[in-house]
């Protein structure tokens, strides 16, 4: 297919407008459009260079979503060395005069001399970085290292949308630009919420993720984190005139359209240094970034030049931190809160201490087992830790207290706000309360998660409009969403006519639901998706759920487990195990939702025929003769989404797991398949693509 000149040009205006919004987003913070309108111009790029395979380019925004993984991450030795600037943690006073005295000895200057002027700069806590562009294309990444050596990271750095594929204006034909790269505290924790979802392993704070995230060996993995980056000198350099301050050299490297923080500053003298480490203190928690410190460099490149190195650190520069944020205090009560989530989360009662710039009179201790690992008592003397805005938690104990058997925190039964029994569902470190539909801590996130797409599919309901509902005391539990109006809708913030009409057509079409959709939605603590389908399945009416008799369920679940051992053993046919996948852990805590008074009246309400939900019977899937072959799916299907062919395969009676293993049976491997298809590859389970999916289920 030949190359239309309005296809090239098209290409060409879309390279250049993504890139521009990349940098309003990344560079300036100043966006112009929202993601969905991103997208459709990115997908619009992606579409032609898949129609026009000559289109495609390494410098097109799209080659950000990363190739295919490293076998290692090899070694690369730095043109100059990428040096560490000495460090102290000091008063303002203390540590900015003693530098700015040393810089002006060190130069021969006296009383009379004019103060010297100073580029002051934050100290983000991220991975240092060096970025080699050849004629202003990025031809290599490379980590710090020992500050000879690094690590090519280049085809995970390529996927980071904030450092330009390639500079603007009239580039040299060769610079090294040297930078942080970080994730903002917001990137963080919607990045860990993902994790969480997805049962993958959370980060502990931005700077590791961000470090792991690139330091890693699958680009791909890069590509969906959300990292950011700022140039804060240069390495090698040649074809381009140098500027004379190392503020100009920033202006510079900002002008090819690197990212530069705008919180510098040029300062003059001891009083300039003081003044900016202050200032930047007072808004260290307001920054949406963790730093440790600020740092102070001799602005003149003439004069860092001439105060030279000493051990391997320049003396023009230093890094002035900030105190530690821990202090140590004691421990006078352990109480629980109820999260949003219904997690039981301990809390420590501390003696007041004021540390990371307020006064700190609670901390978390995350859950019980790391309350455990701890090993946290009442009356003991504990490091209390804050950063940022992040809740003040306790990093451990610095002197045991008297540790009495009441000193000794026991988890409650029952949930402090509601009185239901709390359960400690398999695989997770948090107990939770079983009363979600009725628990006040809960009442928000219980609407948004019974509302949500694969649940009720209450399209419209969003996070602000259900903060107005509870606070408003229009809606108490799921079963108050159906006896909502148009007209009391319309009277809330934001919401007209229009949107009100609307609003009560979604939750009029969420009446007629599915039994399984249903389950899902009443936010039964380790009941997930497919959970949910499996009690739907075995069930078959949301009657004979509430009544199950759990004790003999799990009795008959183990009967024929130890019957399928023995026709196993004499090559017969095996029995279907019912409720296969829900262990005992997982009955206990249905059980005692499902037998909780309060939920059992909000669900009495939900299915009430004069204004509830009618829900549909799962159809009765095929049968195997034989056991139930195991399905996983990895990677993008040509025709037919995840969710079509799980229901395909569910349909013939079969099952879909998230994880490979040795019991796995097939393995449908689509574009872009990850780690599941290596690992069923290293296991030796058969690989279906689409295609061999779709006939295997004929024959099934």
């Amino acid at each position: 297919m030949s190359l239309p000149q309005e296809a090239r040009k098209r290409a060409r205006t879309l390279r250049a407008e993504i890139e521009r919004h990349n940098r309003l987003y990344y560079l300036e913070d100043n966006p112009e459009i929202t993601d969905a309108e991103y997208d459709r111009l990115f997908g619009e790029l992606q579409a032609l260079e898949a129609k026009y395979p000559e289109l495609q380019s390494e410098e097109s925004p799209t080659q950000r979503v990363g190739g295919a993984p490293a076998k290692e991450l090899a070694p690369v030795r730095h043109a100059l060395p990428m040096l560490s600037i000495r460090s102290e943690t000091g008063t303002e006073d203390s540590a900015a005069a003693k530098f700015d005295a040393r810089i002006r000895r060190e130069l021969g200057l006296t009383a009379e001399d004019p103060p010297l002027e100073y580029a002051a700069e934050l100290k983000f806590d991220g991975l240092a970085i060096s970025l080699r562009y050849e004629r202003g294309s990025l031809a290599l990444a490379a980590t710090r290292g020992d500050g000879e050596v690094g690590e090519d990271v280049t085809r995970n750095v390529r996927t980071v949308r904030g450092i330009p594929l390639k500079l603007r204006g009239k580039a040299p034909e060769l610079l090294e630009a040297r930078g942080e790269i970080y994730m903002t505290r917001e990137d963080f924790n919607r990045l860990n919420e993902r994790q969480r979802a997805a049962e993958d392993k959370t980060f502990v704070n931005p700077r590791n993720a961000a470090a792991g995230s690139v330091r890693q060996l699958d680009p791909k993995v890069t590509a969906k984190r959300p990292l950011s980056f700022s140039a804060y000198g240069v390495g090698a350099t040649r074809g381009w005139q140098p500027p004379r301050r190392q503020s100009e050299l920033l202006e510079r490297l900002e002008s090819f359209g690197l990212p530069v923080d705008a919180r510098r500053a040029v300062v003059h003298g001891a009083e300039g240094l003081i003044e900016y480490h202050a200032r930047i203190g007072a808004r260290r928690d307001a920054l949406p970034f963790d730093i440790d410190g600020v740092v102070y460099k001799v602005n003149s490149l003439a004069l860092q030049e001439r105060l030279g190195f000493v051990a391997r650190e320049p003396r023009w520069a230093l890094a002035h931190k900030y105190p530690p944020q821990e202090e140590l205090t004691e421990v006078t009560g352990i109480d629980v809160q109820v999260g949003r989530t219904g997690t039981l989360t301990p809390v420590a009662r501390l003696r007041p201490v004021f540390v990371g710039g307020v006064t700190v009179t609670n901390a978390t201790l995350h859950n019980e087992d790391e309350l455990r690992r701890k090993d946290v008592w009442v009356g003991d003397s504990v490091v209390v830790r804050r950063a940022g805005d992040v809740i003040p938690e306790v990093v451990g104990v610095r002197k045991k207290g008297p540790r009495r058997p009441s000193d000794r925190f026991e988890m409650p039964q029952r949930c402090p706000e509601c009185g239901s029994p709390v359960v400690r569902v398999p695989g997770e470190a948090a107990t939770r309360c079983t009363g979600g539909l009725y628990c006040k801590a809960q009442r928000k996130q219980t609407l948004l998660h019974f509302a949500a797409r694969r649940a009720m599919d209450i399209e419209g309901l969003g996070e602000k409009l259900v903060d107005q509902l509870v606070e408003q005391g229009l809606v108490r539990s799921p079963a108050d969403l159906y006896r909502l109006d148009a007209a009391t809708l319309a009277g809330l913030e934001r919401m007209g006519e229009k949107s009100a009409q609307n609003l009560v057509g979604s939750i009029g079409r969420s009446r007629h639901a599915q039994l399984h959709r249903f389950i899902f939605a009443l936010g039964i603590p380790g009941v997930g998706e497919e959970v949910a389908k499996i009690l739907a399945r075995n069930f078959g009416s949301l009657e004979a759920l509430l009544e199950a008799d759990w004790a003999r369920a799990a009795a008959d679940k183990e009967a024929v487990r130890k019957d399928n051992a023995q026709r196993k053993r004499r090559g017969e046919p095996l029995l279907e195990v019912a409720l296969e996948g829900i262990g005992p852990e997982l009955m206990d805590s249905i059980e005692k939702f499902l037998r909780e008074p309060h939920n059992r009246k909000v669900i009495a309400s939900l299915v009430d025929p004069a204004h509830g939900v009618s829900l549909a019977a799962p159809k009765a899937p095929r049968r195997a003769a034989t056991q139930a072959k195991t399905f996983v799916l990895t990677g993008t299907l040509a025709h037919m989404t995840r969710d079509e062919a799980r229901a395909a395969i569910e349909a013939k009676g079969h099952k879909v797991a998230g994880s490979v293993s040795k019991q796995t049976h097939f393995v449908v491997a689509g574009e872009d398949a990850g780690s599941k298809l290596d690992e069923a590859r290293r296991l030796g389970v058969p690989v279906l693509d689409e295609r061999g999916l779709l006939e295997l289920l004929k024959e099934l």
